[in-house]
């Protein structure tokens, strides 16, 4: 016998018929209001309280997931206010754009799926920068010179937002991350001090000169190739096709677990330190293989964000720093070249829309992370903002390259160069060579390159001697910084007037094609022709 004289079958009948009725008019309302569970409506995992949204003109992509069949309506609320229009979910992801949203906030985003709701709190417009690459990349706040001083501050700067995607890897295109190292948050020094130091630099200083919020999204991997950040398509172009067996190294694992997942989102640009894997890994590849990348990440993410992302958003990159001491390998110095798709500066015609930070004159003998890993990234995230100010945003006057050749003239005794501006030089026997050759073709890796030491210089020009070379060959060809470790720290022989920028790495052939920089006078040629 049951409860109260009942029998014990009849108590367990009716308890199975509650349950059921219970179970029919909870599904009944579920399909009513369109959400089965609350769980079944979400964001992706990079949207979250505290983050940045790109801010207008662009417009905000915001995406998650919910039940098939459902709407889905974003609610804009804080300085201003917007109702979205309901985006279906298809295929379990449901995709919206909001209007324009001026720079500012905060603000509280929130999805509605009729009877469910999920809401991100502190929400900031800004501009929204992907921070990519490898170890140097990785480099954290905490290992930098001045650790202590730097992390201070980072309670001051409440509108620089870090986001931070776990390292993962996958065979295929994921849609969403697999995980999250460090969701969006207000920065504090135990937050900063696991964040890129490259990355989180760059925003603050871009801060200090934009005066609204930046949001700084970090994925990267350190001792990864470019050919892992790729997709399938862009390693076709430079026959790239085959996959190597390393989970880190093999052909866009990354590319499909850490940067295809985000191309949902609006970015404004990007930047990006990367290549000390490809010194010794396809490395004569590099100079398609680094662009074609790039080609490729504009493409994709504007189509992914629904063409709010621009189509050749601005890309920064870190041309390598040094490594080994007095080797004579020429790794490092030819993957600086092929950097700039062998061209010396950027931007340019292969390259567009683009800045790079030379750091090659920083580098770093005691660091206890390997001489590979300097630790002043202050300097390197530095000249990045000086190319971001000028290429990314159109600041007029803003000096961000160093020196570069517009016209080599030869004669028998000495090589005389003249510079795109002003320039400040120290005497050197050997960061310049000088190809002697007696054919008029350009010289190879197996040329013989050697020393043209300055003799002397103004303010515009260096006069090289060109006596090393035995009558009757001729200087065919003249580089500078051909190695891996040119100089000593910020004591490279030859940098802008006030000895803030670098000249870059170059390479140039008497009886090649013409190299010419943006804005040099079109009569001039380099090659004094």
């Amino acid at each position: 016998m049951g409860v109260a004289g009942a029998p014990r079958h009849f108590v367990c009948l009716v308890c199975l018929l509650v349950v059921a009725v219970v179970c029919f008019i909870f599904v009944i309302l579920s399909a009513y209001f369109g959400c089965s569970v609350v769980e079944d409506l979400r964001f992706a995992s990079y949207y979250g309280d505290h983050m940045v949204l790109q801010k207008a003109p662009q417009r905000a992509s915001l995406w998650g997931f919910g039940p098939e069949g459902s709407q889905v309506t974003i609610h804009l609320s804080g300085p201003s206010t917007q109702n979205i229009t309901s985006a279906p979910v298809t295929e379990g992801i449901w995709l919206v754009s909001l209007d324009p949203v001026d720079a500012g906030g905060p603000y509280n985003v929130t999805a509605v799926c009729r009877g469910s709701s999920r809401t991100l709190t502190d929400v900031l417009f800004g501009d929204v920068w992907l921070c990519g690459g490898q170890s140097n990349m990785y480099f954290q706040t905490s290992q930098i010179f001045n650790a202590s001083e730097e992390l201070a501050l980072s309670s001051k700067y409440p509108h620089v937002r870090t986001f931070m995607a776990a390292l993962d890897t996958s065979d295929t295109e994921l849609t969403d991350l697999i995980g999250v190292e460090l969701p969006w948050s207000v920065p504090s020094a135990n937050v900063v001090s696991q964040f890129s130091a490259v990355c989180w630099l760059f925003g603050r200083y871009m801060y200090d000169r934009l005066k609204y919020p930046v949001g700084l999204v970090e994925s990267c991997w350190g001792g990864t190739p470019v050919e892992a950040w790729s997709s399938g398509r862009a390693l076709k172009l430079c026959g790239l096709d085959d996959p190597e067996d390393s989970p880190q190294t093999q052909n866009s694992a990354l590319w499909n677990a850490m940067i295809h997942p985000l191309l949902n989102m609006t970015i404004y640009g990007a930047i990006w330190y990367q290549g000390e894997a490809n010194a010794n890994y396809h490395k004569d590849k590099y100079n398609c293989s680094f662009p074609a990348m790039i080609d490729d990440w504009r493409m994709a993410f504007h189509q992914g964000s629904g063409w709010q992302t621009a189509p050749d958003f601005p890309f920064g990159f870190v041309q390598l720093a040094t490594y080994k001491e007095n080797t004579t390998d020429d790794g490092f110095p030819d993957i600086r070249w092929h950097q700039t798709a062998d061209v010396g500066f950027v931007s340019n015609l292969r390259m567009k829309k683009t800045f790079m930070a030379v750091a090659f004159d920083l580098p770093d003998k005691t660091s206890p992370y390997g001489t590979i890993h300097p630790r002043d990234k202050q300097d390197v995230a530095h000249r990045l903002t000086l190319g971001a100010r000028a290429v990314a945003y159109g600041e007029k006057g803003v000096a961000f390259a160093g020196p570069f050749p517009y016209r080599i003239v030869s004669t028998d005794e000495s090589v005389n160069i003249t510079y795109d501006q002003p320039v400040s030089v120290a005497p050197s026997k050997n960061i310049f060579e000088i190809c002697c050759s007696e054919r008029k073709a350009p010289c190879g890796p197996g040329s013989s390159w050697v020393p043209a030491a300055i003799l002397s210089w103004n303010q515009t020009s260096v006069q090289l001697s060109a006596s090393s070379c035995p009558r009757p060959s001729e200087a065919t060809a003249v580089r500078y910084a051909w190695s891996d470790w040119p100089c000593g720290f910020k004591a490279c022989p030859v940098y802008s007037a006030a000895r803030i920028l670098p000249a870059p790495p170059f390479l140039i052939h008497k009886y090649s094609g013409p190299l010419k920089r943006p804005g040099t006078p079109p009569e001039q040629d380099p090659r004094g022709e």
